[in-house]
């Protein structure tokens, strides 16, 4: 694949980055949290008219899923790691901390409130999140896709869990943590989650 498939994306992407970030999405095997996760994602964030740090906030996309082992507890914070390890030698001059501050945040997904965060990472975040807030068809495909992931987990348990974040998500004030998002989304995640919910569908992004 071309870095020039990295649409949107602010800063060049030279072929041996590219080919790093594929590997590491590559492995091990994901139904959901693959590179096509970060395309789509990437898609949410040429939606945003303005960016302040569109460089920090597309490298954090790119990243952010880096490092995903179901059930670890610390993907997000290998993510980053990962990330500012190549990014300091391929995109020269990026914030890095920044990069790393907001593949971080979203280890919270579901937890955060508006007041938490600033406008650029609740957008960030929101990007994320907005595959909640996808056509009925899309969702379903998305929840058959987590399960996936999950696989090696007793489907029982595996249940309550989804659930059990899927009820977190609804009792927020909030999904989405910014007006862009919210104003687009909002509707349409909580009908998505409900219908999930109350279907007893297979049980974060």
């Amino acid at each position: 694949m071309s870095s020039t498939a990295l649409v949107g994306v602010p800063f060049p992407v030279s072929q041996t980055l590219l080919e790093a970030l594929e590997r590491a999405y590559a492995g091990p095997p994901r139904a959901y949290h693959h590179f096509g996760h970060v395309h789509e994602v990437l898609g949410h964030f040429r939606e945003v008219p303005a960016w302040i740090d569109a460089q920090a906030v597309a490298a954090a996309i790119l990243f952010h899923d880096a490092v995903y082992e179901p059930g670890r507890a610390d993907n997000e914070a290998r993510s980053a790691e990962l990330a500012k390890m190549l990014l300091a030698v391929h995109v020269p001059g990026i914030d890095l901390e920044r990069v790393a501050s907001l593949i971080l945040l979203t280890a919270r997904h579901g937890s955060l409130r508006p007041s938490d965060v600033d406008a650029e990472a609740a957008l960030f975040l929101d990007c994320d999140m907005a595959i909640l807030g996808s056509s009925p068809e899309r969702f379903a495909r998305y929840e058959e896709e987590i399960a996936a992931e999950y696989g090696h987990v007793p489907k029982e348990a595996y249940a309550v869990g989804r659930a059990m974040f899927f009820q977190k998500v609804l009792a927020t004030e909030t999904i989405y943590l910014s007006p862009f998002f919210r104003e687009r989304l909002e509707a349409a995640a909580r009908a998505n989650i409900e219908r999930a919910l109350n279907a007893g569908a297979s049980f974060g992004p």
